[in-house]
């Protein structure tokens, strides 16, 4: 039963519709439930989104309130986007809710990512949620989590990037998509630059929002522990986390706690493979391939898959630059630049072992996906 509930659920596309709140707006109202009492932090930007709402669901776990988060995409299960006190929403709380959602019949149904995001305020509300981190799909005002914009206490806009600018046309107007997410008289931090901070700035000033920008100086925004999570890059997302939960009025120790306990697989995910080191990162885009490139040891063996609507040719010239090998994979539908390819994931990775040297650990990347579908093939270790 579980298993059909997830297929259903999954094969709800959104096949080129509009993006935004208006599907699941009209399923929520035939749905009949309430809107949960929730105070959101919305977090919305290119890339870091899921450790921020790491950070900020170990803040409110030791703040001891009832603590939320919706975050995505899954790696394994589902379920993992949706959690409550830490834990994933329960199978048979799935199963009930795509029951009811499939006898809708609606002729217009949102999409899998809209059910999941009202999968997660029905377990708010039956959970009594005080507080949850919100992560935004694709952007402010195209995004499903708009619906709840009225209960978002604070805003963590993490940065602009390159990320699905085909959909939008330029920086600029991918940057004021996401800069929506700013509700009148309520605080934003980011870590915006450029142009992008420009537009969020004029946006903020607008609707009379506080404005944080990230600044390592000051004291809003300092670290009173290193991160738990791995990277360099890290420590800007975890500084925002910390800048919120002290705008949200939550003390020291809270940010302590936060910054010390935080947990996010597929991220600089050390594991190892019939014995040899692996390390996986789901870095999607340019400015997260960069990142992971400045973690990585002189010389690795590289697989990686990518969606084709993603830059992967910046990404894969940058990471297969020092790599002693290279093998792409699924999601790639086939092989480019002359690189080996196999379409299984974990032949790929099994190639890249057996061939890799004694000191090159295999590193795998390109899409949060592939990582995912190696982390439930239980061959890693």
């Amino acid at each position: 039963m579980y298993a059909e509930a997830v297929r259903w659920l999954e094969a709800q596309r959104r096949a080129g519709r509009e993006r935004g709140a208006r599907r699941l707006r009209a399923a929520w109202a035939r749905l009949g439930g309430a809107l949960p009492r929730t105070r959101f932090v919305h977090v919305v930007g290119t890339n870091g989104k899921g450790s921020v709402a790491a950070y900020l669901e170990q803040g409110f776990l030791a703040a001891g309130v009832r603590a939320g988060a919706f975050t995505s995409p899954h790696l394994v299960d589902p379920r993992e986007r949706v959690r409550v006190d830490g834990a994933p929403a329960s199978r048979e709380a799935l199963i009930e809710f795509a029951a009811r959602a499939r006898a809708l019949d609606l002729d217009d149904p949102p999409a899998f990512f809209e059910w999941m995001l009202a999968f997660a305020l029905e377990r708010f509300a039956v959970e009594r949620v005080a507080w949850a981190a919100l992560e935004a799909g694709v952007g402010g005002a195209s995004d499903a989590t708009s619906f709840v914009r009225e209960q978002v206490a604070l805003t963590v806009l993490t940065n602009v990037g390159e990320d699905h600018l085909a959909s939008f046309g330029s920086l600029e107007a991918l940057a004021r998509d996401k800069a929506e997410a700013v509700r009148p008289g309520t605080p934003v931090v980011s870590a915006a630059r450029g142009r992008a901070l420009d537009v969020l700035r004029e946006v903020a000033r607008a609707r009379s929002a506080p404005l944080h920008v990230y600044d390592p100086e000051d004291p809003l925004f300092a670290l009173p522990a290193p991160p738990a999570l791995a990277g360099a890059f890290q420590r800007e997302n975890a500084a925002l986390a910390g800048a919120a939960l002290r705008l949200l009025g939550f003390g020291e120790a809270v940010v302590r706690a936060a910054l010390a306990n935080a947990r996010l697989p597929g991220r600089l995910d050390r594991r190892r493979f019939r014995g040899r080191p692996v390390l996986l990162d789901g870095a999607h885009n340019p400015p997260a391939a960069r990142a992971l490139a400045a973690e990585l040891p002189r010389r690795y063996r590289l697989v990686f898959g990518a969606h084709p609507h993603k830059r992967v040719g910046p990404m894969l010239e940058l990471l297969a630059a020092r790599a002693g090998g290279t093998v792409l994979t699924w999601p790639l539908p086939g092989s480019q630049g002359g690189y080996a390819y196999e379409p299984d994931p974990l032949a790929a990775l099994a190639l890249a072992a057996e061939s890799a040297r004694e000191d090159e650990p295999v590193v795998v990347t390109g899409s949060l996906y592939l990582v995912g579908r190696l982390l439930g093939s239980g061959f890693l270790e």
